[in-house]
């Protein structure tokens, strides 16, 4: 009896020590898991107004300062823009934003042109009939300064974030056009460089959302780390008169890039998305023609209208500088991806990672795909709305489509230096 009474007694020690020893483990980890959290929330309040901007601005200021020095909260910006948004109320919460790994902000559905909205209006509408993307610009000053693989201070890229993982920072490059080219290729094929950020969606700021200002588009923005870039693309800048201007008062030295296709086949891609969307479309000649027996084209429909790069063109070099100008060819996107991308990652400054290994061609699809896009290990082809078939077309139509097109090609070459090989 007294045997099996010390046995058990033995046994209730160990177990008591066995408890304590695992306490002593656990309480430590847990306390610093607690700790941790909160310096995290210190570190990363919520906004509720503009006012805050401030307040966040010392806290992150008072953290970094050295012992004895506190640098004075930013002054009331002046940025050129049609209306500041003195009075619009910011939430940004990190937690249920940037920890999902999107790029777009909570409700940019709402306020942003989605992935597959490149339609600007119905093919049907001759030009003149919907409005234009208007307004006009107030004199501006200032700008980003040019990329040196740092971030210069500006109004235009302070930010008001401040965090370990980055700020939201205006583009220092675009993807300007065209539509049904080839962007929403080049976006995901570059975003793959780990030095390239870019939002997901068509922001349209510079032709549909400028009233909003400069802080609506900031805030729409990736995070980007020291030395990386930030990237948009909207198709419909390169066609809209007002936007040049528009980017030059954001930043004289942003880099633009226009992905340009056949303009015939281009404006069959055109057509085809849009009668999948509306098949009651009437045919493509009766669109794009004014008169199909002598072959009188149609120039204010817009499908017609997109594929006169060489007037879009002078638009733009009134306001840049040819060499901030990159033109990547749809066609070679395609079939020479690699290649394409070598220009693209020159263009920017960036070293050349994105190369063969990166891409496999999808026969199904008839375009190359990734093999590891961005955030994924798994290959990547475009959407299902990308690769439709081509609704079958007249030879004499397309022929005559080419003759019209013909001499503004020529005069596209010449202003680019370069020989798409269209005709």
């Amino acid at each position: 009896m007294d045997s099996s009474n010390g046995l058990l007694h033995v046994k209730t020690k160990k177990t008591i020590l066995a408890c304590t020893a695992a306490m002593i483990i656990i309480l430590p980890v847990y306390l610093f898991y607690c700790l941790a959290c909160c310096c995290e929330t210190l570190q990363e309040p919520v906004l509720h107004e503009v006012g805050a901007e401030a307040k966040l601005y010392d806290h992150a200021q008072r953290l970094s300062a050295e012992p004895g020095q506190l640098t004075e909260p930013p002054q009331e910006r002046q940025i050129p823009q049609p209306h500041h948004l003195k009075h619009h109320h910011h939430y940004i919460t990190w937690s249920t934003w940037d920890s999902q790994g999107t790029d777009e902000m909570p409700g940019m559905q709402n306020a942003v042109a989605q992935e597959h909205s490149e339609v600007d209006a119905p093919l049907y509408v001759r030009n003149g009939d919907p409005a234009e993307p208007g307004g006009t610009l107030n004199e501006a000053s200032g700008g980003i300064s040019e990329r040196g693989r740092t971030q210069a201070a500006s109004p235009f890229n302070a930010s008001n974030t401040f965090s370990g993982f980055g700020q939201r920072r205006l583009p220092e490059a675009i993807i300007i056009g065209v539509k049904k080219g080839g962007t929403r290729a080049l976006l995901e094929f570059i975003r793959v460089h780990p030095d390239v950020r870019a939002v997901g969606a068509e922001p349209h700021f510079f032709d549909r959302n400028y009233d909003k200002g400069f802080e609506w588009y900031r805030n729409l923005m990736p995070r980007t780390l020291e030395g990386q870039l930030t990237m948009e693309k909207t198709p419909s800048y390169f066609v809209t008169p007002e936007v040049p201007a528009r980017i030059h008062a954001m930043s004289a030295h942003t880099k633009l890039i226009v992905v340009v296709r056949d303009p015939v086949t281009r404006a069959i891609s055109d057509y085809t998305q849009t009668l999948s969307k509306a098949p009651r479309l009437p045919a493509f000649e009766d669109l794009a023609f004014r008169n199909h027996s002598i072959g009188l084209v149609d120039s204010g429909w817009s499908a017609v209208r997109i594929g006169l790069y060489a007037k879009h063109l002078e638009h733009w070099l009134r306001h840049f500088p040819q060499q901030q100008l990159l033109f990547v060819s749809g066609e070679r996107l395609v079939t020479d991806p690699a290649r394409e991308l070598a220009r693209v990652q020159d263009f920017l400054g960036l070293k050349r990672i994105i190369s063969d290994k990166h891409f496999y061609f999808n026969q199904t699809k008839g375009f190359p795909c990734l093999k590891k896009p961005e955030g994924s290990s798994l290959p990547h082809c475009l959407g299902k709305s990308k690769g439709r078939r081509h609704p079958a077309i007249n030879a004499r139509y397309i022929q005559q489509l080419r003759e019209f097109y013909k001499p503004f090609n020529l005069k596209f070459y010449q202003m680019t230096g370069q020989d798409f090989g269209w005709e």
